[in-house]
């Protein structure tokens, strides 16, 4: 019989799939290695297969749709609520295979090389602005329990640092003055890198002519642009502008019954750091 759909249920080296007919008959269940997916996947004929969205997941999908499947990367919020009974790789992978044949279900935008190299860029420049936050919070316990503050800001701290490490204070010691030299070292140079990434936001940024067509809105900058550019490409998963408003997490919550109807705040769904 032939398959129809196609769950699988990816990790690191286990992958256990669940194949469906178009009436629903089950027609595979089986557990493979990573090694040998490909293997298996050649010789199922074209198909819908479903995976969930996880580490990896972009990379599979072009794996897969190399062999002429069509594949579709389901969130997962939406596969948990058809798991039945206890939670395996088995029920994992049928669940997978379930949601996406349910139909009014919302997938994944797939993602190409380029906009993973630019969404790896983001990531990784935002570690190095939560390591600095961290420091500088840090470097400031230390000062106020010697009875110096600093303001609550980065620039503070960046202009107030070198007077308070140069002048004469008495509840600071020498040794206290050298290990909060080492920080502000390692502060100047997470500044510097954070310098290097934001250059690099901004080259991509120059040769994308998508990113500047969404920085003319007003508040939208590099970054911002280049970010949803990596999250959303051409934008053809949205049928309009409120969709993709909405799947951004900029509608009100609702908390409504019958007639009643109730809208609270802004939500918090979605992306964040693509709400500007």
């Amino acid at each position: 019989m032939t398959i129809h759909t196609l769950g699988i249920d990816i990790a690191k080296n286990v992958f256990q799939l669940h194949g469906v007919s178009q009436t629903g008959a089950v027609v595979l269940k089986r557990r493979v290695m990573r090694d040998s997916l490909m293997q298996v996947i050649a010789q199922i004929a074209p198909c819908t297969i479903a995976i969930e969205a996880c580490t990896g997941a972009f990379y599979w999908q072009r794996r897969l749709e190399d062999y002429g499947h069509t594949v579709k990367i389901i969130s997962p919020q939406y596969v948990k609520p058809f798991v039945r009974r206890q939670k395996n790789d088995g029920n994992d992978a049928e669940a997978i295979c379930t949601a996406a044949r349910q139909p009014h279900m919302r997938f994944v935008p797939k993602k190409t090389l380029e906009q993973q190299d630019i969404q790896t860029l983001h990531r990784a420049r935002q570690r190095l602005v939560n390591h600095r936050t961290a420091l500088v919070s840090q470097i400031r316990g230390m000062l106020l329990d010697r009875g110096i503050a600093i303001g609550v800001s980065i620039t503070r701290a960046r202009r107030a640092l070198p007077e308070i490490l140069s002048g004469q204070q008495p509840e600071l010691t020498e040794l206290a003055r050298e290990v909060i030299s080492e920080l502000y070292d390692l502060f100047q140079d997470l500044d510097r890198r954070i310098r290097a990434f934001d250059q690099r936001i901004e080259r991509v940024f120059r040769a994308s002519e998508p990113c500047q067509r969404i920085a003319r809105i007003k508040g939208v900058g590099p970054k911002t642009a280049t970010a949803m550019v990596a999250a959303i490409g051409d934008g053809s998963e949205f049928q309009n502008g409120r969709h993709l408003a909405a799947w951004l997490g900029l509608v009100p919550r609702q908390h409504s019954s019958g007639e009643r109807r109730v809208l609270m705040g802004i939500s918090k769904r979605g992306s964040q750091p693509l709400r500007p």
